[in-house]
C-alpha cells in the first residue's frame, strides 16, 4: 500500500512533540520508529568531551601549528588590550590636569620641563597607538591564516577518508546510503568539521584571553567594578544548559532531513527516464518541495533557539553599559575616580562583554559543526565490508592459475538499513536464502554458463565469486585457498566484468575504457575497443574517443555502452571473467562480431557467463542450471539436451513461446532454440 501523503506542516507538528518528548539529549528525525530511534540514540549519543577528543585527534600533524597560532593570537590580544589605556593617558595626563603631564615626568623620573608639549605627547601617543595596532594586525592575520590553512587540510583530509571509509563499507549498506547522502556528508559534515578550528579552538582562544586579560586590569582600576562585571557570568552557564543543549540535537536533524533531500534529488535526476515515461515530475517536485518546507520549518525553529541567545546579550550589554555609567560617574563626582579612569573602565567593560557575547555565539556554531561531526564520527565507526584486510597475503597475478571452487555455498542477502528499520545496534536482519548449498568447482580456464529462471541466483553466485559479498555459509576457493584469506583488492584486480546494467562515467570514451588499466595507453585503448567492435563507431562520433559521453553514458545507446563496457573488460586482461548478459543489447550483427571477441577474450581464463541467448553459451564447457537458488543440472548443451531434464524444458518452452508469435514456424522454432530464459 503506498505511502499517505503528509504535509510539511503536519510532519513539522509531529517533530515539535518528538522533539519535546526527547528532551535536550535525543535526535528526532522524521519517519523514525520513536522507541527504536530512543534505543539507538542513547547508545550513540557523544558527549562534548566525547567529541571534542574526536575533533583534536584529527589535528595530528597540525598541532604545533595551531599552538604558534594561539601564541600569536594571545600576543595580538594582549596588545589589543593597551589600546584603552591610551584614553586613560590622554584623558588624565595630556587634556587635563589630573595629574597632567607632571604624572608623565613623575613616573619617567625626569624634569616636567623636559618633558615635549601637550600636542606633541598627543602626536607620541597616537604614533605609539598606531604602531601597537600594525603589529597586532600581523600577528593576528599570521595566526589566522596559518588556522585557514589547516582548516582547509583537515577538510580534504577527513573527505579522503570518509570517501575511503564509505567506499569500504558494505554493497548493502553503500546502497542503503545512497550517493546523494553520502554527498551530503562529504559536503556539507565534513565541511562543518573542519570549522571546529575556528569555532571550538581559534576564537574560543581570543575571547578566553581577552577575557582574561581584561578581568586582571579591570581588577586593578576598580575590585567592585570588576565584582559588578562578573555578575554576568553565570549568565553563561545558564544560556548554555537552557539553549544550547537542545540546539545541537536540532542542527543534527537540519542536516538528516538535507541529506534525504540530496539523496532524493540525486535519485530523481538519475532515473529521468523512468520519472518522464510514467509522468511523474510534477510528483517528484512536489515532493522535493515538501521536502525543503519540512527543512525550512526545521531551520525557522533553530533559528528561533540561536536568535534567543543573541536577543539576551544585545539586551545585558547595555544594561551593563548603563550600570557601570551610573556607579562610575557617581565615583567621579565623589572624586573616587578620574574621568579617565571611568572611560578605560567602559572601554574594557566592552571588551569584556565581547568575548562573553563571543563565546556564546560561537557556542551555538559549535553545536552545529559537533552535530557535524558526530555524524560523520557515526559514518567513520560504521563496519568495513572485510576489515583487517592489511594483515592478509595478497595474490600475485602471475601465480593464479583461476581454479574456483564454490563448497557447501549457502548466502542471504543483509536486510537493507533503512530509517527505523534497523535492528538495535545497527545489525541488519538476514533475508530468505538466494543460494543454498551450492557446489561448483571451476577448472582454470573453464568456461561456465549459467541459466534459470529471473531471480534463481545466477547474478548473485557471481556476485558471490567476484566477492562483493561473503558467503552466509560454505566458502569459496581460489586455487585451493580460501576467498577471506587473502587481500579483496589484490583478488578484485584478476576480475573483469562486464554486466547488463552497464555503469559508465561522466568523461570521455578513451577514460571508461582506461578506466581498467592505470598505466594504459592511447594504443591499448584503440585496440580494446577494436576487439570488442567499438572502434568503427567511436571513430564516427563527433570527437571520437574524446567524446563526453555523459552521466552514466546518456548520450549512448544501450549497444554502444555495452560495446565500451567490453572494451574496459578487455584491457583489463582478468584471469576470471564475469559477462552478466554482456551481449543482451546488442543487435545480430554486432552481436556475431562481440561473441568472437568474447571467445578470444574467454580463451584461457576462467569465465562465468550469464546468458537467456543459446547462441552466447552453447560453446561453454559446462551450463548450470540454477532454480530456487540451488543448481538444478549441470553439463554441456548436448548432454543437458539429451538428459530432458529442466535445460531442455526451459529450450522447449522458448520453443513453443516462438511458436505461437506466428511467422514462418521451422524459421521460429530454430531461432527459438537459440534462447533460454
Amino acid at each position: 500500500m503506498p505511502r499517505q501523503i503528509r504535509s510539511s506542516r503536519l510532519r513539522f507538528t509531529d517533530y515539535k512533540d518528538k522533539r519535546r518528548r526527547a528532551g535536550t539529549r535525543e535526535r528526532v528525525h522524521d519517519h523514525v520508529d520513536a522507541e527504536r530511534e530512543k534505543k539507538r540514540s542513547a547508545k550513540a549519543h557523544r558527549s562534548f568531551t566525547a567529541l571534542g577528543s574526536r575533533f583534536f585527534a584529527l589535528l595530528a600533524g597540525h598541532r604545533r601549528t595551531v599552538l604558534v597560532s594561539l601564541l600569536t593570537l594571545s600576543a595580538s590580544v594582549a596588545l589589543g588590550l593597551l589600546l584603552p589605556l591610551s584614553t586613560k593617558v590622554a584623558l588624565d595626563y595630556v587634556l587635563t590636569n589630573n595629574p597632567g603631564p607632571s604624572g608623565i615626568a613623575q613616573r619617567l623620573g625626569v624634569e616636567p620641563g623636559a618633558l615635549p608639549s601637550a600636542k606633541s605627547l598627543l602626536w607620541i601617543l597616537g604614533g605609539a597607538m598606531v604602531v601597537i595596532t600594525i603589529a597586532q594586525i600581523l600577528f593576528a592575520m599570521w595566526g589566522r591564516w596559518q588556522c585557514t590553512r589547516i582548516t582547509k587540510r583537515v577538510q580534504v583530509g577527513l573527505r579522503r577518508r570518509v570517501f575511503e571509509h564509505a567506499s569500504k563499507l558494505p554493497l548493502s549498506r553503500i546502497q542503503a546510503i545512497k550517493s546523494g547522502g553520502v554527498a551530503s556528508v562529504l559536503r556539507e559534515d565534513a565541511g562543518g568539521v573542519g570549522e571546529l578550528i575556528f569555532g571550538m579552538v581559534y576564537n574560543p582562544w581570543r575571547a578566553i584571553t581577552q577575557l582574561g586579560g581584561t578581568l586582571v586590569i579591570l581588577a586593578v582600576i576598580d575590585w567592585r567594578l570588576l565584582v559588578g562585571a562578573l555578575a554576568v557570568v553565570p549568565l553563561i552557564w545558564v544560556t548554555h544548559k537552557t539553549y544550547i543543549a537542545r540546539i545541537r540535537p536540532m542542527f543534527r536533524d537540519v542536516r538528516q532531513t538535507r541529506q534525504s533531500i540530496d539523496a532524493q534529488a540525486t535519485e530523481a535526476f538519475a532515473g529521468m527516464r523512468v520519472v518522464r515515461g510514467f509522468n511523474r515530475r510534477q510528483a517528484e517536485a512536489a515532493r522535493f518541495t515538501r521536502e525543503g518546507h519540512f527543512m525550512a520549518r526545521q531551520e525557522i525553529l533553530t533559528w528561533w533557539w540561536t536568535r534567543g541567545l543573541e536577543i539576551a546579550w544585545q539586551v545585558i550589554i547595555p544594561l551593563a553599559s548603563a550600570a557601570v555609567l551610573i556607579y562610575g560617574g557617581s565615583q567621579v563626582l565623589d572624586g573616587t575616580l578620574t574621568i579617565g579612569d571611568l572611560m578605560m573602565f567602559s572601554a574594557y567593560l566592552l571588551m569584556l562583554l565581547g568575548p562573553l557575547e563571543a563565546l556564546v555565539s560561537s557556542a551555538t556554531n559549535i553545536q552545529t559543526n559537533l552535530a557535524a561531526l558526530d555524524r560523520v564520527l557515526d559514518l567513520m565507526d560504521e563496519g568495513q565490508e572485510f576489515p583487517g584486510q592489511e594483515d592478509l597475503p595478497a595474490l600475485e597475478p602471475a601465480s593464479v592459475r583461476g581454479a574456483v571452487t564454490l563448497e557447501h555455498v549457502t548466502f542471504s542477502y543483509p536486510r537493507a538499513r533503512e530509517r527505523g528499520k534497523t535492528k538495535v545496534g545497527g545489525a541488519s536482519e538476514p533475508l530468505p536464502p538466494v543460494l543454498v548449498d551450492i557446489d561448483l568447482d571451476v577448472a582454470p580456464g573453464e568456461t561456465i554458463a549459467l541459466v534459470g529462471p529471473s531471480g534463481a541466483g545466477k547474478t548473485t553466485l557471481c556476485n558471490l565469486v567476484a566477492r562483493f559479498y561473503d558467503p552466509s555459509a560454505g566458502r569459496i576457493l581460489l586455487d585451493g585457498h580460501d576467498l577471506r584469506g587473502v587481500q579483496v583488492e589484490s583478488y578484485r584486480r584478476l576480475l573483469g566484468i562486464v554486466e547488463q546494467d552497464v555503469f559508465l562515467f561522466d568523461g570521455t570514451i578513451a577514460q571508461n575504457i582506461s578506466y581498467a588499466r592505470r598505466n594504459a595507453t592511447m594504443d591499448d585503448v584503440i585496440a580494446a575497443a577494436t576487439t570488442a567492435n567499438a572502434h568503427g563507431f567511436i571513430t564516427k562520433l563527433e570527437d571520437g574517443y574524446d567524446t563526453l559521453i555523459g552521466e552514466r553514458g546518456v548520450r549512448l545507446s544501450g549497444g554502444q555502452k555495452q560495446r565500451v563496457a567490453i572494451a574496459r573488460a578487455v584491457l583489463a586482461d582478468p584471469r576470471i571473467l564475469i559477462l552478466d548478459e554482456a551481449t543482451s543489447n546488442l543487435d545480430t550483427e554486432s552481436e556475431l562480431l562481440i561473441q568472437r571477441a568474447l571467445d578470444v577474450l574467454m580463451r584461457g581464463r576462467t569465465s562465468f557467463v550469464i546468458a537467456h541467448r543459446l547462441s552466447t553459451i552453447r560453446h561453454a564447457d559446462r551450463i548450470v542450471v540454477i532454480e530456487d537458488g540451488r543448481i538444478r543440472e549441470v553439463g554441456s548443451h548436448d548432454e543437458l539436451m539429451a538428459g530432458e531434464g529442466r535445460y531442455a524444458e526451459l529450450v522447449r518452452m522458448q520453443t513453443e513461446v516462438s511458436r505461437g508469435a506466428g511467422g514462418d514456424g521451422g524459421a521460429q522454432e530454430a531461432g527459438a532454440r537459440e534462447a533460454v530464459v
